[in-house]
């Protein structure tokens, strides 16, 4: 199983940036694909998740309204949205995928699969 993210990048508050996350060697409509983002003094917090069939989003509080999480079954990707960026944004964006059984998947767990990240850097 392979999960790569690409996308991220430096770019100055109030920018956007659409990070996506390309599955590869699982049966993707299995699985919810949730993104996380780690920083060495907030630790690792979830963001925002999408259901099996992409109807169902799920967003933490301090990115509701900006970020917006889609998935494209055709590609196996799944893309981050990332509206009206703050310096507070910067930090590595994870993501992951989880059974469908759990939802939503702000949280992880040993049976998760992961990305290696994509750094995303907000200047001011």
């Amino acid at each position: 199983v392979q999960l790569l993210e690409s996308g991220g990048g430096l770019v100055q508050a109030g920018s956007s940036l659409r990070p996506s996350c390309t599955a590869s060697g699982l049966t993707f409509d299995d699985y919810v694909i949730a993104w996380f983002r780690q920083t060495p003094d907030k630790g690792r917090e979830g963001i925002a998740c999408v259901n099996v069939n992409g109807r169902a989003t799920h967003y933490a509080d301090s990115v509701k309204g900006r970020f917006f999480i889609s998935r494209d079954k055709a590609e196996n990707t799944v893309f981050l949205q990332m509206d009206s960026l703050k310096p507070e944004n910067t930090a590595m964006y994870y993501c992951a995928a989880a059974r469908r059984n759990r939802w939503p998947v702000m949280a992880v767990t040993a049976d998760d699969y992961w990305g290696q990240g994509t750094q995303v850097t907000v200047s001011s």
